[in-house]
């Protein structure tokens, strides 16, 4: 069943999509892509790749600053779409389940998004064919994939059924935006990829799914009917758990990648102490589950993906420039 609403919130969803198109965008972005704390990830995410791309190589310096900049429309925009396109392949469940989102409630539809993701797509096209026409092999294959993703594979039952295969498939996504964004380096400078950067998007891979684990713990009272959550399907612990060994499994991976970068024992320490910051909300809401507590872990896997990303890549290439 929907969720029962107030009359006073109904009057409010009514009066929101009375609004102008640019205030209900502007909220809708508010909610469902911040601009502002999406934008620095993903900066911190392009920077990173390429970086880590570059220092593999031996090569001196960043790559020009307005590559960059460039570059990150790209990144951004294409996280956009991933938006965007979850919308449509969840709205039947969002319309019975989480009626208070900005699409069930009213505040932006289908079709004003739809229209967004074709203007966005053009730009990416436009601005990538002007500026850096080699990069438009990866971008094609990115919206395949992206494509295939918002028709479920063709077996949206069958993923229903299966949701570690759901997770898995989805979350290729980022390592191919991070091909891209480290495309921007190896790619434009006409070199082959340093295998080092395999280390790296595997690290990419592991951090998405610590980041969609990590944002789906609650606690039992938090629960809510047709809410997917992974301390409702594995229960509560065995979640907390399960994301804690992949962030075990990342750190893994960020060591190997940190070796092959040549970074040492310094490195390595470093990884080491942020798996133990991180990982600590966890083992507090082991001992005693609490929303706080819940949000915690949330807010660290946030914090581990972005911390991942600067020692891989982003804090040695500042250090050198």
């Amino acid at each position: 069943m929907s969720m029962i609403h107030s009359e006073e919130a109904l009057k409010r969803w009514k009066e929101e999509s009375k609004k102008s198109f640019l205030w209900r965008i502007n909220q809708y972005q508010k909610e469902r892509f911040p601009v502002l704390g999406h934008g620095i990830m993903i900066a911190a995410f392009s920077f990173s790749a390429i970086a880590y791309s570059r220092i593999c190589r031996g090569t001196e310096g960043f790559v020009d600053w307005s590559t960059y900049f460039i570059g990150i429309f790209t990144t951004v925009t294409l996280f956009l779409l991933v938006r965007i396109f979850d919308e449509f392949k969840d709205q039947k469940d969002d319309a019975k389940y989480r009626s208070d989102l900005p699409v069930p409630r009213g505040l932006v539809t289908l079709e004003e998004l739809k229209k967004i993701g074709i203007i966005v797509a053009i730009l990416q096209v436009a601005i990538n064919a002007y500026f850096f026409p080699k990069m438009l092999i990866i971008y094609g294959v990115i919206i395949v994939y992206l494509l295939l993703m918002g028709k479920e594979f063709f077996i949206a039952d069958w993923l229903k059924k299966h949701q570690f295969w759901y997770i898995t498939s989805h979350m290729f996504i980022i390592p191919f935006i991070d091909i891209y964004a480290s495309g921007l380096d190896w790619l434009l400078e006409g070199v082959d990829a340093p295998k080092g950067l395999l280390f790296f998007f595997a690290v990419s891979y592991m951090n998405g799914i610590v980041l969609e684990i990590g944002r789906k713990i609650r606690t039992p009272e938090q629960e809510s009917e047709g809410v997917l959550t992974y301390t409702s399907m594995l229960g509560l612990y065995k979640a907390v758990w399960v994301w804690i060994a992949i962030l075990l499994i990342t750190l893994t991976l960020s060591w190997a990648a940190s070796y092959y970068a040549g970074y040492g024992t310094a490195g390595a320490i470093t990884l080491g102490i942020t798996f133990i910051v991180c990982a600590f909300p966890a083992f507090l809401f082991l001992k005693k589950p609490t929303p706080k507590l819940a949000k915690g872990i949330e807010w660290t896997s946030a914090l581990w993906t972005i911390l991942m990303y600067l020692t891989l890549g982003g804090i040695p290439m500042l250090l050198n420039l």
